[in-house]
């Protein structure tokens, strides 16, 4: 009897039985079990999105004003949230709507990536119920941060790379076209790019060049993955030229985030790798990193792209997260042969290490446990993005409470300074409604809108190190601490509320003082 998990012969590969044809048909895609996880998922996160409250990186893009570019980042993300905050109002809600779809977009992408590897309805369900309930890619699609974006971003590149390699090059005309608009969310994109291309050149089974048709197939020695590449740099190209004319300073920024990230980023990558799906989901990529290095020769340069890209992330030392695109795609190959594996006991199993999964993912991810008792529970250590979405308008009443207590002849003449872009973004969104001044900062991008004016001689400083400001003002002293009064320790709780007087030299000498990147 024929095995019923084997694919149909229209799949295989004379050469590889196991691996699939490029001209081959492919399985339906089950829209039933994927969209079902869509719209599931889509409900949880609305329902969810505005609870707790603004993440730092969401104030901060509400600040920024438009531009080709940042200091730190491309103009893609910002955008977005300008966009949305003009077309449907300036609120939590419609801010998070971009992370919230680009998550969907992300659950129907690796289902497809499964199906692309032949796999039929139990494994395209499993990747997206699997992918779609997993930590980081529900973290990153509840909070909009640029790496909400990139999670649908990179499986979509890697996607069209595949159906290039295995049925038609001419998907690398559309890879390139993807990786060019991922170049306005993020510069990180080339590193997958020359990941791929390591594993192409190094992981291509070679043996199989001495015939000519196997010849025409190595896709370097084709002309379309160079196109694809000439059409990222053309899309790409106003994000480079900015880049370029601006002295490249996300390369500043990504040595300044190596500088100060790198000791814990080395030391916390291994575990991110397990912990990024959920700990239940690991052995379904490692898997499908098996799986495709036995069974899918044409397809063994994602399994050297992997840890090309777990290199790049341990030398640059910036962030934990940056192989998490590949991870996903390579999860989505373990689901092909998980899931044909034949036993309805078998079955039943994966169903409930999935449903498991969710549970514990979904707790520590969203904000489903009481704000009041959080402080309580190991999440916040866990999940620093629920740490960095508490407090924020109680901090600015305790700033605004400061700002009351002063004189009404100095309040004329008194400005905010935040140690950064979190606090500053804080007070830009709650400020106006308490009455408070403007907010400068000399984090990040912030730092290039310039010093306050001449005529602001008082400045409440916000900031964690009250004796670095005494040389930098004519007196100083502490009028309050910040705290989000539910025992979160966050960056800001603790952290002095300082009066300071008359700029010592003004603010052209000290505003130099206070720029840094991180």
């Amino acid at each position: 009897m024929a095995d019923a998990s084997a694919p149909p012969d229209s799949l295989r590969d004379p050469e590889h039985p196991a691996e699939v044809r490029h001209t081959g048909s492919l399985p339906a895609v089950a829209w039933v079990p994927v969209g079902a996880a869509v719209l599931v998922l889509g409900v949880l996160l609305t329902a969810t999105s505005t609870r707790y409250g603004y993440h730092r990186d969401e104030l901060y893009f509400r600040m920024l004003e438009p531009a080709w570019g940042y200091v730190d980042q491309p103009p893609l993300t910002p955008w977005l949230v300008r966009t949305f905050a003009e077309l449907f109002g300036d609120t939590l809600l419609v801010m998070r709507l971009p992370a919230t779809l680009a998550h969907l977009a992300a659950i129907v992408v690796i289902a497809l990536f499964a199906r692309e590897l032949g796999g039929r309805g139990g494994a395209q369900a499993l990747a997206a119920w699997g992918y779609g309930t997993a930590g980081i890619p529900v973290a990153f699609g509840h909070t909009l941060l640029t790496s909400s974006l990139d999670l649908v971003m990179w499986p979509a590149v890697l996607l069209c790379v595949i159906r290039a390699v295995q049925r038609d090059p001419c998907w690398w005309l559309v890879a390139g076209l993807l990786a060019g608009l991922a170049l306005y969310n993020k510069l990180l994109v080339v590193a997958l790019l020359g990941a791929i291309l390591l594993g192409l050149i190094v992981a291509w089974p070679w043996r199989r060049l001495r015939e000519s048709e196997a010849v025409d197939r190595w896709p370097l020695a084709t002309i379309w993955p160079w196109a694809g590449a000439a059409v990222a740099l053309l899309v790409g190209l106003p994000n480079v030229v900015f880049q370029a004319t601006n002295g490249w300073p996300q390369l500043a920024m990504g040595a300044a985030l190596g500088e100060n990230n790198a000791a814990d980023v080395r030391s916390e990558m291994w575990l991110f790798q397990v912990l990024t799906l959920g700990v239940p989901l690991t052995l379904v990529w490692v898997v499908g990193l098996v799986w495709l290095w036995r069974r899918r020769p044409l397809l063994r340069f994602l399994v050297v792209a992997y840890p090309a890209l777990l290199a790049f992330t341990y030398l640059a030392g910036s962030q934990t997260y940056y192989a998490t695109g590949l991870l996903s795609v390579l999860f989505a190959a373990g689901c092909v042969p998980v899931a044909d594996r034949a036993g309805t006991t078998w079955r039943r199993t994966v169903v409930v290490v999935v449903a498991v999964n969710a549970v514990i993912c979904l707790v520590i991810s969203l904000p489903l446990v009481p704000v009041g008792v959080l402080g309580r529970t190991p999440i916040p250590d866990i999940n620093s993005a629920a740490q960095d979405a508490v407090g924020w308008p109680e901090y600015a009443r305790q700033v605004a409470a400061v700002y009351g207590s002063l004189p009404a002849q100095d309040r004329d003449r008194t400005v905010i300074l935040t140690q950064n872009y979190g606090e500053a973004g804080a007070m830009d969104r709650y400020g106006p409604e308490l009455g408070l001044p403007p907010a400068y900062s000399g984090h990040n991008e912030l730092w290039e809108y310039g010093p306050p004016p001449a005529s602001s001689t008082i400045a409440l400083v916000l900031t964690d190190a009250p004796g670095a400001w005494d040389h930098r003002f004519e007196r100083c002293a502490v009028r309050g601490r910040l705290d989000n009064g539910v025992g979160i320790d966050n960056e800001e709780q603790g952290v002095s509320i300082l009066e300071c007087r008359d700029p010592v030299n003004g603010w052209g000498a000290l505003w130099p003082q206070t720029r840094h990147l991180d």
